[in-house]
């Protein structure tokens, strides 16, 4: 029972596009991994320097639409050069993430 129900998870999974890590993605441990806490704070509220925004509480539609236009070159003002080469790194579903989290902090 247990094979069946697992594989209808991966054939589900697998018709969205979406991978495992996706789905599995912990948009915490991806903001330490990704590095943004670096800048951002720790706790995504104390940035270490104050033109750097305090991004816990945002909405996550607006944080995730944030990354992905400075990853895609929509947005190019304010410190949006330095966070270009970060969000490189970052895929959508990290960003969706990430941007989750953020929304509970």
């Amino acid at each position: 029972m247990k094979l069946k129900v697992s594989l209808l998870g991966l054939s589900l999974l697998a018709s969205t596009g979406l991978s495992v890590n996706a789905i599995a993605a912990d948009g915490a441990e991806l903001f330490k991994a990704k590095t943004c806490w670096s800048c951002h704070g720790k706790d995504a509220n104390t940035p270490i320097m104050p033109m750097y925004p305090k991004l816990a509480g945002q909405n996550a539609d607006y944080a995730f639409n944030q990354m992905k236009d400075i990853k895609s070159g929509a947005r190019n003002n304010g410190q949006t050069a330095a966070m270009k080469g970060v969000m490189g790194l970052v895929s959508e579903e990290e960003m969706r993430a990430i941007a989750d989290w953020l929304a509970t902090q």
